[in-house]
């Protein structure tokens, strides 16, 4: 809801009156309020602190928020916007935060609130733009201050907290006050602390700002701007809404779900100090198809470091660079050319640096006096060991792809080097990333001749075993880099979690709906909700913004004519669940904090043949074994599947087997797809789902409560499908596979291939059943990673032994030295892949 409430207190507001005093209806009235930051405490800002909050996506302020947003995803550099040239500035009360009123033309209004929006509005020195709110000036205020205007004795503003004497900011933001056609009333200054305008009356000013004339100012405001006047609504819509190019490369898929707070709360909002726009420019030399295909990706690699609703990525063309005055509108240029640098281009970076900018350099031949670009053909797309030195001179060793070209020494006086370094692990440990600090007044470079922008994927890795090798070492690439771009002044900090989203109830068979609404219609309350020890679920038919979400009350739509999602294609996963009973009734959510937790509620409740599954697109507080975390970014198949066994059959006999069995259904449910039987997916013991035997893509997590002669088992699992960073998923397999083998398989979606796990999964519990662990066991070896493999118990001293397979209850059987086979339980260990070692968990 918005807050509207009068300003009734205004007595320490200094009014600026100028003559007449008349706001015009086609001006608009509003308060900046901004906080003080002193030049020698600037700091660095960090964007983890932006908030956000929902608006309806039909509002006309969520359209001009998507309409600001793509004019700065679009080709457009941002300019720095000044306060002062948009406005007249009618009143002031120091303190903090510092507020300021002033009227502007509709127009300039526009300018100023689009400025605003996209981090680029500078009010003066020292003041940083927090908060924009309209006000609307009563006729009987307006009057009252003509007739003070004229007779009424200056009055003396209480005592505040003032900046010092020597900034006066608000004389820089009101210089244009003292201009002829403008008339300014005398004030006194105020006792001991001297005038409104910080110590000397705003008279003797050398700004030739007049004397200020202190009244009362009568105002009604909102001091929440999610619904503006009309007339600022429409002014600035339409200012950002005009010659907006289509995008190119467009970040806004995906933003109607997102909305901005256009008044944060002051410490919320993320403050940019350095008085320069986010931008982010992107140089790759000519408008070559290769340079194209480089700038996207230098793009996806920074995108997936840096929060794009805080920075925004430009290509920085040859023609612009020569031309254009990008030096003041930036915080880091980035030059990935593999072609030589203009010499009169190569001298307007160096006088960027000189100027305080950073230059971040990927495999180009752009260098510093004191050191020269040395080509040697042997290294040039080779896979290589890079040793790099981080800030706090701890080490980082990663496989990287070397451009074929290291530093060297060279001419010119040889400048100092930052603490960032890295070399190759080779006999002459080659020099592949220095960083130089430029100049007097802050400039730095980081110039690396490692690809640390191109994934694994790229055409320029040739085979599977580099592939491999780049992928092993793809978290510590953006490890690198993260730390290379922090040292350059950007906030890599982890982006925002998104907020909760309401459950939908869905049915995979028609026949199951109307019995399902039945059964609900009997176990609500009067209130529609159903309670657990864990979980509110409050069922309706559908959801408004009005409703409130929370991790413990959430929900839950029943409508499924209103369902739809970009991520989950329901109609896939109905055609590819051929299921008797499971996954039969879903409770889909895009955001929630656990799938593990959505079904506590209706576990032991719900009839079993009605078959509960919980289906998310992105977790906030993911579940693993024991205390780990599981992370579940957008591109995973997550879910949790409830099943009953009963305890007296072959499976509740041996309920261990049953992570076993859903990560061999996982792995069936991809290799047993026609053409797809050679992705290198494997099972690991005893709950994972690997890539070959070198990295995870996919757990489980199981938890079963016995309640009289059943098995109530929450199966948890989830596993990559097509988040390629900063790990591995399916498809990273499948396009490598293509590539090796001149094949065209195509890429899996993450709805098709959880039905398609529910259904082997079936069909194993079945098996199982009817025959027992030798029913499953030759096709779980099949694909496990285990067979004959030496490993070590307890630690890299411990005792050899080589595995031998699963226990009859599913524990792992290995072989000792001295001939006795003994059991390793999965409740109390965990297998060291790289270590090849058998070690307790940690409590």
């Amino acid at each position: 809801m918005v807050q509207r409430r009068s300003i009734d207190d205004l007595n320490k507001w200094a009014l600026f009156l100028v003559s007449p005093f008349i706001l015009e209806a086609e001006h608009i009235a509003f308060v900046t309020e901004s906080i003080w930051v002193q030049g020698d405490t600037l700091q660095r800002p960090s964007s983890s602190s932006e908030t956000t909050s929902t608006l309806h996506p039909g509002s006309k302020v969520s359209y001009l928020k998507r309409r600001v947003l793509r004019k700065r995803w679009s080709g457009w550099p941002l300019q720095i916007v000044k306060w002062s040239d948009c406005c007249l500035p009618l009143a002031c009360r120091p303190g903090d935060p510092y507020q300021l009123i002033a009227k502007a033309s509709v127009d300039d209004f526009s300018k100023l609130g689009v400025a605003f929006l996209e981090d680029r509005l500078q009010v003066a020195n020292g003041l940083i733009p927090q908060k924009i709110v309209s006000v609307h000036l009563h006729d009987s205020a307006l009057k009252e201050l003509k007739d003070q205007a004229s007779d009424t004795p200056a009055q003396l503003l209480e005592p505040q907290p003032e900046p010092s004497v020597e900034s006066k900011p608000e004389l820089e933001a009101m210089e244009h006050i003292g201009r002829e056609d403008h008339q300014v009333l005398g004030s006194a200054p105020t006792q001991g602390q001297g005038g409104a305008l910080g110590g000397e009356p705003a008279g003797e000013s050398d700004r030739g700002v007049g004397s200020v004339e202190h009244c009362h100012l009568h105002l009604s405001s909102c001091h929440e701007c999610l619904e503006l006047e009309n007339s600022t609504i429409e002014s600035v819509k339409f200012a950002s809404a005009e010659n907006i190019p289509d995008l190119p490369y467009d970040y806004s898929s995906g933003l109607e779900g997102i909305a901005y707070d256009l008044c944060p709360k002051r410490e919320q909002r993320r403050v940019n100090l350095t008085g320069k726009a986010p931008n982010i420019l992107l140089y790759v030399g000519s408008d070559s198809q290769d340079a194209l295909d480089r700038l996207q990706q230098v793009r996806s690699a920074l995108a997936d470091c840096v929060d794009t609703n805080c920075y925004t990525l430009y290509h920085l063309p040859l023609e612009s660079a020569l031309r254009d005055p990008w030096p003041d509108n930036c915080l880091l240029v980035v030059i990935a050319t593999r072609e030589s640098v203009p010499e009169d281009l190569s001298r307007r970076f160096m006088a960027y640096l000189s100027q305080g900018g950073k230059v971040l350099g990927l495999s180009s031949p752009f260098t510093l006096a004191g050191f020269q670009v040395t080509r040697k053909a042997a290294l040039q797309d080779t896979v290589q060991s890079l040793v790099f030195c981080k800030a706090d001179w701890s080490q980082v060793r990663l496989s990287v792809l070397s451009s074929g070209c290291v530093y060297e020494g060279g001419p010119g006086e040889p400048l100092s080097l930052g603490k960032l370094q890295g070399h190759l692990d080779n006999k002459d440990e080659d020099r592949m990333v220095v960083q130089v600090p430029f100049g007097t007044r802050g400039g730095e470079a980081v110039l690396c001749q490692v690809h640390l922008e191109l994934p694994p994927s790229s055409p320029v890795v040739q085979t599977q075993e580099d592939f491999n090798l780049l992928k092993s070492s793809n978290f510590r690439r953006y490890e690198v880099l993260k730390e290379i771009l922090t040292t350059l002044g950007l906030s890599c900090d982890a982006k925002h979690v998104p907020a909760l989203t309401p459950l939908y109830l869905l049915s995979a068979a028609e026949e199951i709906r109307d019995p399902l609404m039945q059964w609900l219609g009997k176990h609500v309350d009067a209130e529609g909700v159903i309670k657990s020890s864990k979980l509110s679920l409050k069922f309706v038919s559908s959801y408004t913004s009005e409703i409130e979400i929370t991790p413990s009350a959430i929900p839950v739509v029943t409508d499924i004519e209103t369902f739809s999602s970009e991520n989950f294609n329901f109609e896939i996963y109905q055609q590819n669940l051929q299921t008797k009973k499971l996954g039969k009734v879903i409770l889909f959510a895009e955001v929630t904090t656990t799938t593990m937790s959505l079904l506590d509620g209706l576990m032991f409740e719900m009839p079993q043949e009605m078959g509960l599954i919980a289906i998310a697109v992105h977790q906030t507080q993911g579940k693993g074994r024991g205390r780990n975390a599981w992370l579940s970014p957008v591109g995973s198949a997550l879910s949790t599947l409830l099943v009953s066994i009963p305890l007296r059959s072959q499976l509740g006999q041996r309920i261990p087997f049953v992570q076993h069995l859903m990560s061999l259904a996982v792995v069936e449910a991809v290799r047993s797809i026609p053409g797809y039987q050679d992705i290198n997916l494997r099972v690991k013991w005893p709950n994972d789902i690997y890539y070959s035997d070198l990295m995870k893509l996919g757990g489980v997590l199981v938890n079963s409560t016995l309640m009289g002669e059943t098995f109530y088992i929450l199966i948890g699992c989830g596993f990559n499908v097509t988040n390629s960073n900063p790990t591995i998923c399916i498809n990273d397999l499948i396009t490598e596979y293509n590539k090796q083998h001149g094949a065209e398989l195509k890429p899996l979606r993450a709805d098709y291939l959880i039905a398609r796990s529910v259904t082997v999964l079936e069909k194993l519990i079945d098996t199982f059943q009817d025959e027992g662990p030798n029913g499953v066991l030759p096709l779980y070896y099949k694909y496990w990673l285990h067979s004959a493999q030496q490993v070590r118990l307890g630690s890299a001293e411990g005792p050899k032994v080589w595995i031998v397979g699963l226990d009859d209850s599913g524990f792992l059987l290995v072989h000792q030295e001295n001939g006795e086979v003994v059991t390793v339980h999965p409740d109390g260990n965990s297998f060291d892949m790289l270590g090849n070692l058998i070690i307790p968990k940690q409590p």
